[in-house]
């Protein structure tokens, strides 16, 4: 699948440790459903419902649901299970797996994401060959990633925005009434896990954000 900024409008990440036990695949579904734009597969830490086998399991379900509605299914950190299940696309942090080594292994035949919260960040990235998107922020102080960067806010994110041609997409803390500041900045998107994982009303926010 080949890498369209509008992908990065109404991207959902989560894993099982985002949700009640047992409504991951409901609650992916439901997203889907609603009209996500991306979907990242971020199943990881010890709060983590699945095993090893179940985790493989799952991407590879939830693989083939993206395929069907014709959305890339992004793998977060984990090139061995992104190359198993044929995933659309990796993204990685700063501290994963070095960036350069994972676009020489998979550059050529996925989407590539790499976080980046500050300038320098930003301008290393730039120097590198096939990257395809930054994720950046967080927007505000952010419960569901226990090693987030500082907050940069809007105009943190304006300042990386202005430093690079590639598209950027927020992450972190980002509520509805945030959408329409975020698309000012100039960034592509929103990048979400508890504004949808935790919504009562998924259609609602996941219409928001294709709006914004």
């Amino acid at each position: 699948m080949k890498f369209k900024p509008e992908m990065l409008k109404a991207y959902f990440v989560c894993g099982s440790q985002d949700v009640p036990e047992g409504q991951y695949e409901t609650i992916v579904d439901a997203a889907i459903e609603a009209g996500i734009t991306a979907f990242q597969f971020r199943d990881k830490g010890q709060d983590s419902t699945l095993s090893p086998i179940d985790r493989a399991a799952m991407a590879m379900k939830l693989r083939g649901r993206c395929a069907e509605a014709g959305i890339p299914f992004i793998v977060d950190d984990n090139v061995e299970l992104a190359k198993q299940v044929n995933a659309d696309g990796i993204h990685v942090g700063q501290s994963d797996e070095k960036i350069q080594q994972v676009v020489a292994e998979v550059g050529d035949q996925m989407i590539v994401g790499l976080s980046c919260s500050n300038a320098e960040e930003v301008n290393a990235a730039n120097a590198i060959e096939g990257i395809d998107y930054y994720g950046s922020g967080p927007i505000h102080p952010t419960g569901s990633k226990a090693d987030a960067d500082p907050v940069i806010g809007f105009d943190g994110l304006k300042q990386l925005v202005n430093l690079t041609e590639r598209p950027i997409v927020a992450i972190g803390g980002i509520t509805v009434d945030d959408l329409g500041e975020i698309v000012k900045t100039g960034a592509a998107g929103s990048a979400v896990i508890s504004l949808i994982a935790q919504s009562h009303d998924i259609p609602g926010v996941v219409k928001a954000m294709l709006q914004a």
